[in-house]
């Protein structure tokens, strides 16, 4: 099968949806080709070391990343395909694919199905936290996303409760649902090297007790709850370290940093910028604790792979793979608040050593069982099979 994922940009600072489609190909690639449209420039950095063939169709314009060139070459292009599968919605590469295939069938061409990934742009926490976006967004939602989805073989949903969050959002609401495995690669083996790597790069850390947040510097992350919680906990061992790692994409770091200030806490943190390959492996080795207190999250495919490296996970009951987290005792939930994210660290703070090493083994066992790629890249593939 000849697979075209669909989606605004390959730059890995957007987070797991890229990172997803990555680890989805290396899978499937000895028995179905895949390939990726984008609207990317092409001269994007990025583009020189993505593992498959790309086509970028940039420059892509505004933040709903336009591009003239995406639909001309999806009409002259999409026959060459078996699958297409778009992931995102609220930006022109997904209304585009529904343009591009609505006119080749209006026209009685051949037209492969198309799925959504939705990744969770549907959670109603967003039309909660930004009312005057949503109503923004009411305004476009009938004439393209609505038919977008309506129109899909399939919207693919990473988890029962996105699928479930995802019919709050908009009264007009019409789609095939389905939920789909999904998950990450075991991670690379050398796992004294990716610590060295990592201590290498930060040598002052080497004897500290590290509690990792590795994400997108965002407001919907929960950060500003993460240095309030931290300042409650800071005290108690001055060897506990926050590490701050993933890309400030709105600037909102800066002002993070002097809140770190005033709470005296800021020689306790360090801020490490995105982290990639062995660092990043190295950041999950190095740390006794993975956190992320978000607001909303669909799936946290960095949960996934801290889970791989046998690294408990605390987390808020926003990401929306909480329910398995918790039933696999892989980690520790609580609500997304200063009081939660303060409990998430007192509870594992206050863990035994038998404890903490239990909940170690736990993580393993619940990444090997339900976030593992393998399974999750068959499960969409027998899914593309049927749907035709």
């Amino acid at each position: 099968m000849k697979i075209l994922h669909v989606i605004s940009s390959v730059n890995p600072a957007g987070g797991g949806p890229i990172e997803g489609i990555k680890q989805f190909s290396t899978v499937i690639s000895q028995d179905h080709q895949v390939e990726v449209a984008c609207l990317d420039s092409p001269d994007s950095p990025w583009l020189e070391n993505f593992p498959r063939k790309v086509h970028a169709l940039g420059p892509a314009f505004t933040k709903y990343r336009f591009s003239k060139k995406f639909v001309p070459w999806l009409k002259a292009n999409a026959i060459n395909y078996d699958r297409i599968v778009v992931n995102g919605i609220w930006q022109y590469s997904s209304f585009g694919t529904w343009q591009a295939l609505k006119w080749l069938q209006n026209r009685h061409h051949p037209v492969p199905p198309y799925f959504v990934f939705t990744h969770g742009m549907l959670d109603p926490w967003f039309k909660h936290t930004y009312p005057l976006k949503h109503l923004k967004k009411w305004l476009y939602w009938p004439w393209a996303e609505y038919r977008v989805l309506r129109d899909a073989q399939a919207v693919l949903f990473t988890c029962e409760e996105e699928r479930i969050l995802a019919r709050q959002s908009f009264w007009l609401y019409e789609c095939n649902e389905i939920v789909v495995s999904y998950g990450t690669a075991v991670p690379p083996a050398d796992i004294s090297t990716q610590k060295q790597r990592f201590f290498s790069q930060y040598p002052d850390l080497n004897a500290k007790r590290i509690i990792l947040f590795l994400s997108r510097i965002h407001v919907k992350k929960g950060c500003d709850l993460l240095l309030k919680a931290f300042a409650q906990v800071a005290h108690t061992d001055r060897s506990l370290h926050l590490v701050m790692a993933g890309p400030d994409q709105t600037g909102w770091q800066t002002d993070l940093q002097n809140m770190a200030q005033k709470l005296g806490i800021a020689e306790q943190i360090t801020w490490a910028g995105m982290l990639q390959g062995e660092l990043k492996w190295g950041a999950f080795r190095a740390a006794e604790a993975f956190i992320l207190p978000s607001h909303q999250e669909n799936f946290g495919i960095v949960v996934a792979e801290a889970l791989a490296c046998s690294l408990p996970v605390l987390i808020s009951n926003k990401v929306n793979i909480w329910r398995e987290i918790e039933v696999d005792r892989a980690g520790l939930v609580a609500n997304d608040d200063i009081e939660g994210t303060t409990e998430l660290l007192t509870q594992w703070l206050a863990l035994s050593p038998e404890a903490k090493q239990i909940m170690r083994q736990n993580a393993q066992k619940s990444f090997s069982e339900r976030f593992e790629i393998t399974k999750a890249a068959h499960n969409l593939i027998d899914i593309l099979t049927v749907y035709q």
